[in-house]
């Protein structure tokens, strides 16, 4: 019985939500939430303040009990196996509180006393890159430090589905770099990594599926590649206009979007913005289009399409927008 039982877990999916729901008086912030993340993949959750992504990464994290639906972790809900899940788990908060005077070997020996079973603590200290403030106070490390001193704490029980809540905000490029490093070596490990990110290039390099969420759904699901595919076009077109020969600055967006290669249209920021497939044959046109329009461009540029133009248009608003 046992062996069957820990033969459907292996086989189970790492996390699974069914028909999620939690609200706070009058407002819902989970609604009905479907989501399964398959054992051994990095899956990225992004979206919006107040999109409902928080709590949902608490409920599952067993924080808050939803008010309906079911959470399996590893085959296992928070109601019959609690002790179990503490034990095989790991959490990294977006900002972790140490105790000042305790060094960074001493906080760590404190979390592995937490857990049966683990990593020692010198593993732990060699995978967060901390061999050289293994002795130093908690309170004299840097941003990135502690984000690493967190990392470790999460990883010392030796964790099989690990939460990371947008473990790289607030630090340097090159602390960051550290962090996306670490994550690359834990997915070579095999483990289950639910990343919460405010960072479009972080999720386009670390996940190998993300979940866009808003209004607390979700509203698009696939790996970053099939996300961008589907706004359409492989390049992004943004300008910006001084004006019109009447002084107007009037756009025709019917004109633009009749354009053979262009696929949307929108405004951000005082910038159109045009999805396009093929930039050496649509980008003439588009010219042609502005100065029969009597436009004339104060700024003109283009790039690859990315995990944030998928996100703006669906939401409407950049993900860092508060």
């Amino acid at each position: 019985m046992n062996v069957i039982t820990h033969s459907m877990q292996e086989n189970s999916p790492s996390l699974l939500l069914r028909g999620v729901r939690k609200a706070f008086a009058d407002v819902v912030a989970v609604d009905g939430l479907d989501l399964e993340v398959r054992r051994g993949e990095c899956f990225g959750l992004l979206g919006p303040n107040g999109a409902g992504k928080t709590t949902t990464i608490e409920m599952c994290e067993g924080l808050t009990a939803p008010d309906a639906g079911s959470i399996e972790l590893l085959g296992l809900s928070w109601a019959n196996g609690e002790k179990h899940l503490r034990q095989r788990i790991g959490i990294q908060l977006q900002e972790t509180q140490f105790p000042d005077k305790l060094t960074v070997e001493e906080t760590l020996r404190l979390f592995r006393s937490f857990f049966h079973r683990g990593i020692s603590v010198d593993e732990s200290i060699r995978t967060a890159q901390l061999e050289e403030k293994r002795g130093s106070r908690v309170g004299g490390l840097s941003g990135g430090q502690k984000q690493r001193l967190a990392m470790a704490c999460a990883l010392v029980g030796d964790p099989e589905l690990l939460f990371l809540d947008e473990p790289t905000t607030g630090l340097d490029p090159q602390a960051r770099r550290h962090l996306w490093d670490l994550v690359d070596g834990l997915k070579l490990a095999g483990r289950t990594i639910i990343l919460t990110t405010h960072y479009m290039d972080e999720a386009e390099r670390l996940c190998d599926r993300v979940a866009i969420m808003d209004h607390g759904k979700i509203i698009a699901l696939g790996t970053p590649q099939q996300l961008i595919a589907s706004i359409g076009g492989e390049h992004i077109v943004e300008f910006a206009i001084t004006g019109h020969e009447t002084g107007d600055g009037f756009v025709d967006a019917a004109l633009l979007t009749a354009i053979s290669g262009v696929q949307s249209h929108r405004v951000d920021a005082g910038f159109h913005q045009l999805t396009v497939r093929d930039l050496h044959s649509t980008v003439p046109l588009i010219f042609q289009s502005l100065t029969r329009q009597g436009l004339h461009l104060s700024d003109f540029r283009t790039h690859s399409a990315t995990l944030e133009d998928v996100f703006v248009g669906l939401t409407g608003r950049n993900l860092r927008d508060e």
